[in-house]
């Protein structure tokens, strides 16, 4: 009972037994089970190994509450550090965040709240010692110190160090970028098995594309092409006019429609008449896309007058995608209450009456 608030911290113990499926530690003389899966990879435990874990679940079961362990979280190297270095332990120096590789290498993102310290230095200690006493605690991990930066774009970059990298293309919608390395930096950037790219990516939250110059061009000339096509069809114009926006940086029909009539005037090649005639084009597709849209969330008749209905449930049911008798019959009772919010009884009542037509039929 007294480690259920400790959920999630970190916990010392001793190695009592070692079996193929786990091994037992004695946690303040209660005894936690490590499973095998939660090792760090490589790892030979032996009876009387002082070991430093976290936990992650007290589970109710018959012989007693049972302490389960792990040694692969990413938030025991931030606990590691918080407890060798004085700094982070105090708030001076913030651990942001922590990808890992258990066993092989792990990157962690530290920022200073004072100055005058270096957070990279801090975490590093005298000759390394500090930053070798996390890595002995984890059979020998590589540890990678970066410094956390707000501009998104430099943190990668230097997460994703060693590799130097040539430029970046940032993709906000998706929360990916594009990183463009030299040739001979390529397989740097990547790593052994696509971990350096890989922890990068999960310390930093983006998803990470590493490729070349030429790649990158490629690349850029097909999504240009495809820009290109996708305003030919959606404004009616020629291939000429759309490759003119799209080299201009006007890639979709909202950006035509809503930007000073000034920037497309001063296109060369563009006078008014042509873009107030791209505007209106642009703005009688987004007015017919927005219409379709909303048809797809209006209810069908059907599913409006069928027996114990009401609009305002109907609405709900067709704004996720059940918007008739036919899509209300299919759905099972839990997914309905899921996906609109209604109790159990009703969901299940309303279904059955939209099942009704289909028992008729077999009689």
């Amino acid at each position: 009972e007294t480690f259920k608030d400790r959920v999630g911290e970190m916990v010392q113990g001793v190695v009592k037994r070692v079996g193929h499926r786990e091994a037992i530690v004695d946690i303040e003389s209660v005894e936690a089970s490590l499973p095998k899966s939660a090792w760090i990879d490589r790892e030979a435990l032996r009876n009387g190994d002082r070991i430093k874990s976290i936990l992650t679940e007290v589970r109710a079961e018959a012989r007693g509450p049972q302490l389960i362990l792990d040694r692969r979280s990413p938030e025991l190297v931030i606990k590691l550090f918080r407890l060798e270095v004085p700094e982070v332990g105090q708030g001076v120096i913030e651990v942001l965040g922590a990808s890992r590789d258990p066993g092989s290498r792990a990157k962690i993102a530290v920022k200073s709240n004072d100055p005058k310290i270096d957070p990279v230095g801090a975490c590093v200690g005298i000759r390394g010692a500090r930053v070798q006493s996390v890595s002995n605690e984890l059979n020998l991990e590589r540890i990678d110190i970066i410094t956390w930066t707000e501009s998104p774009a430099e943190f990668v970059i230097k997460a994703l160090q060693p590799a130097e990298v040539d430029s970046i293309i940032i993709d906000e919608e998706s929360r990916a970028m594009d990183v463009v390395v030299d040739e001979n930096q390529l397989s740097l950037a990547i790593g052994r098995g696509g971990q350096n790219v890989r922890l990068a990516s999960e310390l930093t939250g983006w998803e990470l594309n590493i490729m070349t110059d030429e790649t990158a061009l490629e690349k850029a000339e097909l999504e240009a092409q495809a820009s290109c096509e996708r305003l030919r069809g959606q404004l009616n114009i020629d291939n000429d006019v759309a490759e003119v926006l799209v080299e201009e940086g006007f890639l979709t029909p909202e950006e035509v429609a809503y930007v000073p009539v000034q920037e497309l005037v001063e296109i060369e090649g563009f006078d008014q008449e042509l873009v107030e005639q791209l505007r209106r084009r642009a703005k009688e597709f987004l007015d017919i896309r927005e219409f379709a849209e909303l048809e797809k969330t209006r209810p069908e008749d059907d599913l409006l007058s069928m027996e114990g209905m009401d609009e305002e449930t109907a609405r709900l049911f067709a704004q996720n995608g059940v918007r008739s008798m036919e899509d209300l019959a299919e759905c099972a009772t839990d997914e309905l209450v899921e996906l609109s919010g209604i109790d159990e009884v009703r969901a299940a009542e309303l279904i059955m009456t939209a099942r009704a037509p289909w028992f008729a039929e077999a009689q």
